[in-house]
């Protein structure tokens, strides 16, 4: 493979091309059917093309959509990740001069950086026997200039293919990386102080008025207007169009170690509450195996979103309990999958619903809620009994009569186009019969349901009655009339 040259010296490597997603053998013996596998074959081949074609905008979306038919897909990762570096590798070594004829729009190059990392390591943790996902993450982590951490990949890379062309020419961009770094270390003064929390800079960020800031001190005030906190400027940027300072951060954490580690131990305590302590989007019941789409637009949640992106990306679903007039003692943890920090501030999310948990207690932090939960299971019979043999056999039935529902549905919604992406993405999410917790849940996601009768699935501890209650709102939707 060969690699692309830049101004700066630092050069791509291993992503010239993009792998072609193969034909005809998916289909047969797999869940997924060949109208599905038809429409995510022609997604990658129209991805592929706009990659070839420089349309790399066109070549993500493209590979995103494709990513939502079938999730985790190697080939689908790598080649959305190939996407993202090479549009952060060109907006890294634009001239400056270049934005007074054609200025941008869009995601920054840190943030088209980390995006690709992402890719990365979701590629790396599937454990292939290739250099392939080594080379990626690598890429990612030079252009986030993250040298150290990049040499560690590209060393186990090269245990796997020691004459790997790509790694070995990263190796050297990281040594010459490695020499050209400056061992000066300045005096600590106020000068590297947030003005807002009056700390250390966290993860900092220079505003065109010329003033650095924490980022969550930034993006907080900047919730309640956007105006500079210091010189009152009006400031058009956002979490979007906005990147931390790379060179100053690197520069306060290198010469000031130990108190940035406090710094980040405390912002640590608000992005990673705890194992059972989960932040609330008071909205909605929701039921475990659903995907969906949200439009955070308070100032209270766009924090929360924010802190939960720094963190592990998770959240609780609740709605308020119309018999007490209190938040439900039952909620839904999901997922953000994907988040669009739009240009006003507001946060356009994907999120897909994992597991149920019990509401112990809740409080009020810095305008939204905190909960202590208890996660709920159901209770299965032994293993090796005739009540488990039951309720597996009972689930695979369910299952085979989902399969002939979902078709009829699929055959009926032809030419309605939404109704027959809903159904595809139903089909996508469907579990393993091996577990009919989640399998229950995922029947009863199938038909819309009144808020009553989702916390009522949530509360319940029994399988089998949640299987066959699915099978009843199933039967009641096909015969066109709703359970009173």
């Amino acid at each position: 493979m060969s690699s692309e040259a830049t101004s700066s010296g630092f050069a791509l490597e291993g992503i010239d091309d993009v792998e072609d997603f193969p034909w005809g053998n998916e289909g047969e013996g797999s869940s997924m059917s060949w109208e599905r596998y038809s429409h995510l074959y022609d997604l990658m081949q129209m991805g592929n093309k706009a990659f070839r074609e420089n349309r790399l905008d066109q070549a993500i979306e493209f590979y995103s959509r494709a990513n939502n038919i079938k999730p985790g897909d190697i080939i689908i990762l790598s080649n959305r990740c190939a996407a993202y570096l090479r549009i952060s590798h060109f907006l890294k070594n634009r001239p400056p001069s270049a934005s007074e004829y054609r200025p941008l729009s869009g995601l920054d190059p840190t943030t088209h950086a980390g995006l690709a990392l992402k890719d990365a390591d979701k590629v790396m943790n599937q454990k292939i026997n290739s250099v392939t996902p080594y080379i990626l993450k690598a890429n990612a982590l030079i252009l986030l200039e993250k040298y150290e951490v990049a040499r560690d990949v590209i060393w186990s890379g090269l245990h796997v293919d020691p004459r790997s062309y790509p790694l070995l020419n990263l190796e050297r961009s990281t040594t010459n990386a490695f020499s050209r770094r400056s061992h000066v270390n300045p005096q600590r003064t106020d000068d590297y102080d947030c003005t807002v929390c009056l700390k250390l800079l966290y993860e900092p960020i220079t505003t065109p008025c010329g003033h650095s800031f924490c980022r969550s001190c930034l993006f907080q005030t900047m919730d309640r207007g956007n105006k500079c906190p210091l010189c009152r400027t009006v400031l058009f940027i956002s979490p979007r169009s906005c990147s931390i300072s790379v060179t100053l951060k690197n520069i306060i954490q290198k010469n000031f170690p130990e108190e940035y580690a406090e710094r980040k131990l405390e912002n640590d305590s608000l992005t990673n509450p705890g194992v059972d302590l989960l932040p609330l989007f008071v909205m909605d019941v929701i039921l475990p195996c659903q995907k969906f789409q949200l439009n955070i637009f308070e100032p209270r949640y766009r924090l929360m979103v924010r802190r939960i992106m720094e963190g592990n990306r998770r959240m609780g679903m609740v709605i308020i309990d119309s018999s007490t007039g209190s938040i439900a003692d039952y909620a839904c943890e999901v997922e953000i999958t994907d988040c669009e920090p739009l240009p006003d501030g507001r946060f356009f999310l994907e999120v897909e619903s994992r597991r149920r948990c019990r509401i112990i207690r809740n409080w009020e932090q810095d305008g939204y809620r905190i909960a202590e939960v208890e996660w709920v299971q159901d209770v299965y019979p032994t293993e090796g009994t005739t009540e488990r043999n039951d309720l597996l056999e009972m689930t695979n039935k369910a299952a085979t009569l989902a399969r002939e529902w979902m078709k009829a549905a699929q055959e009926a919604a032809q030419g309605d186009r939404i109704r027959l992406a809903e159904l595809f993405k139903a089909e996508g999410l469907m579990p393993s019969t091996q577990d009919p917790e989640r399998f229950s849940f995922w029947l009863s996601t199938l038909t819309n349901r009144r808020p009553s009768e989702r916390l009522d699935l949530l509360r319940i501890k029994d399988t089998k009655e949640r299987i066959k209650r699915g099978l009843v709102y199933m039967k009641a939707e096909e015969q066109g009339c709703r359970l009173q």
